[in-house]
C-alpha cells in the first residue's frame, strides 16, 4: 500500500501515540510472576506426577533398610545329637581292590607269556 493510495489513513497512523513502558514494568512483572501461586500445596503431592517418583524413592529406600538389616540367627532345636558312626574310608577300598587287579594282571601275563 502506498501513501498516495489513502493518505487519511496515513495521516491518522501518524498521529497515534507509541506505546511507552512504564518505569516499573519490570518489578510489576516480577511481582506478578511471584503471585501467581508457585507454592506448594500438600494436595499437589497426591498428583500422579510427583506420587509416583516418591513412592518409588520410599520403596527403594525401605527395600535397602530391609536388606542390610543383621539377621536374627535361626533358633535350633535343643535334640539330643548322636554322633555318627565312623565309617571306612572309601580310599582305603580302592587301594586293596586295586592291588588285587594288579596281582590278577600279574598272573595273567605270567600265563599268557607261558604260550607264547
Amino acid at each position: 500500500m502506498k501513501r498516495d493510495d489513502d493518505p487519511e489513513l496515513w495521516d491518522l497512523l501518524g498521529q497515534t501515540a507509541e506505546p511507552k513502558i512504564s518505569p516499573f514494568f519490570a518489578r510489576n512483572a516480577t511481582r506478578e510472576i511471584r503471585q501467581s501461586g508457585t507454592r506448594v500445596d500438600w494436595r499437589d503431592w497426591l498428583r500422579p506426577r510427583r506420587l509416583i517418583p516418591a513412592v518409588s524413592v520410599v520403596t527403594a529406600i525401605v527395600a535397602f533398610a530391609i536388606m542390610q538389616s543383621p539377621k536374627s540367627p535361626l533358633k535350633v532345636a535343643s535334640f539330643p545329637v548322636e554322633e555318627p558312626a565312623m565309617i571306612a574310608a572309601p580310599e582305603d577300598n580302592f587301594f586293596a581292590e586295586m592291588d588285587d587287579l594288579v596281582a590278577a594282571d600279574e598272573i595273567s601275563s605270567d600265563f599268557e607269556s607261558a604260550f607264547l
